[in-house]
C-alpha cells in the first residue's frame, strides 16, 4: 500500500454500480418509455419513495397507489396532486391492471411475502422494502417463486448500500485494503418512543405495527437489517452462530417488540464477529458502522465515510512519493481521511436507477431476491435468539 494507490482508489466509484446520469443518452434501454409503477403501502416510507420517483420522470410514471387505510389514500392523493393516478384499497385489484409494469411494496413486514408473491405471479416487477420477508420459510419460498419468473426483477430496498460510498467500501474490503477484518461494530440508536399518532384507537395495530410481533421484526428488521445485509454482501458471507438479548426497557407502553436489543453474529468461515445493537433510549451514537481490519478501519454514516489507517499503514501513506507526486493526504483531528470527496445522495435515488436498469435489461440487481433472503434469514435468527433466549445456528437449507 502507498499514497499513490490509496489516492487513486479513493477517487474511483465502485465499479459494480452504473449511474443513470453517467450513461450515454443513446443507450437503447434508456430510449424506451418510462416504467409504469404502482405503490402498495402509502405510509411515510411509501410516500418517501414516491417523492424520489417523482424526481425521475424519465424513468418512472406513477400509474396507481394502494392502501387499506382511507386517510393514507387521501394523504397520497394530496401529495401527488394528480387525479389521473388510480387509487386502490386492494392490491389484488391493482395487479389486474395490464398496463402496470412494476410495483413497490412498502407495507407492514408481515404482508411483504403475500403481496410480493401475488405481484410476481401477476407478471409484475417487484421492489419490496426491507426486510424482504417476515420469516425464514417465507424467504425460501419467495426465492423459489422468483426463480420461476426469471424475466421479472425482484429487488429489495436496502437503499443505503446502493450509494457509491458503500460500493467503494465493498471494493476496499475485497481488495484487502483493510487487511484481515475481524470485528464489525454497528448501532442504530434513537431517543424516542417510535410510536405514531393514531387518529382512531381501532387503528392502533395497523399504524403502530412495528411494535407488535404479529406484524413486525422490530429494531432488528427495521434498522439493523441494513448493516446486516451489507456485511453479508460485502464479504459474501453469512453468520454461522447468532446470539441475542433484548427487552422492553425504555417504553413499557403495551408494545411487544423490544426497544433495546444487542445481537452478536459469529462468522466462522470469515473469522469475524459482528456486533449489532439498537436502543430507543439514547441517540448519542445514532447510526454507527465500523469495519475493523488489521490495516485500518472504515467508519460509515449513511452518506459519508472515513478511513482510519493503523499506525504502520499511516506511516506508509505519509511517505513522500517523489515518483508520482501524489497530493498529500489530509487527515482529520482523529486521524481519518474521507473515502469519497463529498457526501452521496439519498440512497433511494441510486437504488431506483438500479431497479430501472434491471427491469429494462433483465439484469440482476445488487440487492436481489437471494441477497434479500439471506438478510431476512439473519434477522429472523436474531429475533429468535432474542425472544427465545438461546443461540441460533445457520442451517444448510438457508444456503439459497
Amino acid at each position: 500500500m502507498n499514497r499513490r494507490i490509496f489516492l487513486q482508489q479513493s477517487s474511483l466509484l465502485g465499479g459494480s454500480l452504473v449511474m443513470f446520469n453517467d450513461l450515454p443518452a443513446k443507450a437503447a434501454w434508456l430510449a424506451d418509455k418510462p416504467i409504469n409503477i404502482g405503490m402498495i403501502g402509502c405510509g411515510d416510507r411509501g410516500k418517501g419513495v414516491l417523492s424520489v420517483i417523482k424526481s425521475l420522470p424519465e424513468l418512472f410514471k406513477i400509474r396507481s397507489y394502494c392502501d387499506v387505510l382511507d386517510f393514507r389514500l387521501e394523504e397520497t392523493n394530496n401529495f401527488l396532486k394528480d387525479d389521473k393516478i388510480r387509487k386502490f384499497k386492494s392490491h389484488e385489484s391493482m395487479l389486474e391492471d395490464k398496463e402496470l409494469d412494476a410495483v413497490f411494496i412498502a407495507v407492514p413486514l408481515s404482508e411483504h411475502f403475500v403481496i410480493a408473491k401475488d405481484a410476481i405471479e401477476a407478471g409484475k416487477h417487484v421492489y419490496v422494502e426491507k426486510t424482504m420477508t417476515y420469516s425464514i420459510e417465507e424467504a425460501k419460498q419467495l426465492v423459489a417463486i422468483a426463480d420461476k419468473y426469471p424475466k421479472q426483477t425482484v429487488q429489495v430496498g436496502y437503499q443505503y448500500r446502493y450509494s457509491p460510498l458503500y460500493f467503494k467500501v465493498k471494493d476496499m474490503i475485497g481488495s484487502g485494503f483493510l487487511g484481515k477484518v475481524t470485528q464489525v461494530d454497528c448501532r442504530w440508536d434513537r431517543n424516542g418512543t417510535w410510536r405514531r399518532s393514531v387518529p382512531n384507537p381501532q387503528l392502533e395495530r395497523q399504524i403502530n405495527w412495528r411494535m407488535y410481533k404479529e406484524f413486525s421484526g422490530g429494531l432488528a428488521a427495521e434498522l439493523l437489517s441494513h448493516q446486516i445485509d451489507f456485511i453479508n454482501w460485502a464479504f459474501d458471507t453469512h453468520p454461522d452462530e447468532v446470539y441475542g438479548t433484548g427487552g422492553i426497557d425504555v417504553y413499557p407502553d403495551g408494545r411487544e417488540t423490544c426497544d433495546n436489543i444487542q445481537v452478536m453474529f459469529r462468522y466462522k468461515k470469515a473469522g469475524m464477529i459482528g456486533n449489532f445493537g439498537a436502543t430507543c433510549g439514547n441517540a448519542r451514537d445514532g447510526y454507527l458502522f465500523k469495519i475493523k481490519g488489521t490495516k485500518g478501519t472504515v467508519s460509515l454514516l449513511t452518506n459519508t465515510g472515513l478511513f482510519y489507517p493503523e499506525k504502520e499503514v499511516r506511516s506508509e501513506l505519509d511517505t513522500v512519493d517523489g515518483v508520482s507526486g501524489a497530493t498529500k493526504i489530509v487527515w482529520n483531528k482523529d486521524g481519518g481521511t474521507p473515502i469519497l470527496d463529498e457526501p452521496t445522495k439519498d440512497g433511494t435515488w441510486y437504488a431506483l436507477q438500479e431497479f430501472y436498469k434491471a427491469v429494462k435489461t433483465n439484469s440482476l440487481p445488487s440487492s436481489n431476491v437471494r441477497r434479500g433472503a439471506s438478510a431476512a434469514i439473519c434477522v429472523a435468527m436474531a429475533n429468535n435468539a432474542i425472544y427465545n433466549d438461546r443461540p441460533e445456528y445457520w442451517k444448510e437449507d438457508y444456503d439459497i
